[in-house]
């Protein structure tokens, strides 16, 4: 539970300006910055808020969100980790000016994006680039609670490098029993060997690391194609989506009515759809729940298969007209998709579709 401000230690309102007490360095462009109440306040806030900060830019003040790192089980500070992008205004001044001692107006903290007020259950926690930022409030609130807790906490990043908190979660995963933690990086680095995940975060990764998934209350944040690609592969291997959750880069939610609601594309097992195999002269009639691999050899059609995953490519084919719905573990490339060609093993059809087999 959160701790409660007493009499002698009020909690934090925002007509206090916060003070920065420390920066710290955390990967290459990101960097923590640390605070604290001047006046000893409290901070009372749930894991995975956000605070906002009037920063004094030239040219004028603005106002910037960031997701709160620091557990609110630990009270007496709080901490925001921001990355530095080209375009970054705020984030670039706190980069090149915001150091000890200095001090700033804050607002919040605030957000929907958080665990529940009894956090007791099953997580799985997803996460890419500075998107770690909550799911690494979320843990660490979890690890102070003094329970072993029941985490699986999956980190992308470009690089091993790249990976934000890792020894401060390493740490954290030898100390517990109950958190399961997993990397996935894009590349390697020269001369330093990695030997975890390497790729695309993909279906075949996620029931290798969490095997329980359809068990877990998913929490996801990261770049919104990121997120997409998590939500097209839950709904593939049939996640309930009333258990997931997620935080955007540029809108956390403040109120219900800024809760973004997904238009995420559902295979329907009752629609009726319709394959054309051109080559081979045969129209079937099928479901949208049906892949084209499983019609085709229902059918008797030769297609060439290998992983039946999505992994391999084998069963790249072309699309001749109709839309299909393709959740792929990185066999196609986005090139190939836009000169439309689809994987027969995990392309669904929408409606009517015609392929060139």
């Amino acid at each position: 539970m959160i701790p409660m401000p007493s009499k002698d230690s009020p909690a934090w309102r925002d007509d206090e300006e916060l003070e920065c007490v420390a920066v710290l360095p955390e990967a290459p462009g990101v960097r923590t910055f640390v605070f604290r109440a001047p006046s000893a306040a409290m901070f009372v806030y749930r894991a995975g808020q956000f605070l906002t900060l009037d920063l004094p830019v030239p040219g004028g003040n603005v106002q910037r969100t960031y997701t709160i790192s620091s557990s609110p089980v630990t009270s007496a500070y709080i901490s925001i980790t921001t990355k530095l992008q080209p375009d970054s205004v705020g984030t670039r001044w706190m980069h090149d000016h915001l150091q000890a001692g200095m001090r700033l107006r804050a607002y919040g903290p605030a957000g929907l994006f958080h665990l529940p007020p009894q956090p007791d259950g099953k997580y799985l926690f997803i996460s890419a680039g500075s998107g770690v930022t909550p799911m690494m409030s979320m843990a660490t609130t979890l690890f102070e609670r003094g329970e072993d807790p029941d985490i699986c906490f999956i980190q992308c990043a470009r690089r091993p490098s790249d990976l934000i908190f890792r020894r401060r979660l390493e740490y954290m995963a030898s100390r517990v029993a109950g958190l399961g933690l997993h990397f996935v990086v894009s590349r390697s680095e020269p001369y330093d060997v990695w030997t975890g995940y390497r790729g695309q975060f993909n279906q075949l990764m996620l029931g290798l690391m969490c095997n329980d998934y359809l068990e877990r209350d998913v929490y996801c944040c990261g770049p919104e194609s990121f997120m997409t690609a998590v939500r097209e592969i839950l709904i593939s291997l049939g996640y309930d989506m009333a258990r997931y959750h997620q935080e955007s880069f540029h809108a956390p939610a403040e109120s219900v009515s800024d809760i973004k609601e997904f238009d995420d594309p559902v295979p329907d097992d009752s629609a009726q759809a319709e394959i054309v195999f051109a080559r081979s002269g045969l129209t079937v009639t099928c479901t949208e729940g049906d892949t084209i691999m499983q019609v085709a050899r229902a059918h008797g059609l030769a297609v060439a298969s290998g992983c039946n995953f999505g992994l391999c490519g084998t069963c790249r084919t072309r699309k001749v007209s109709g839309e299909v719905h393709m959740v792929h573990n990185g066999g196609i490339t986005e090139e190939d998709i836009e000169s439309g060609y689809i994987l027969a093993c995990c392309s669904k059809p929408v409606g009517r579709v015609e392929v060139d087999a």
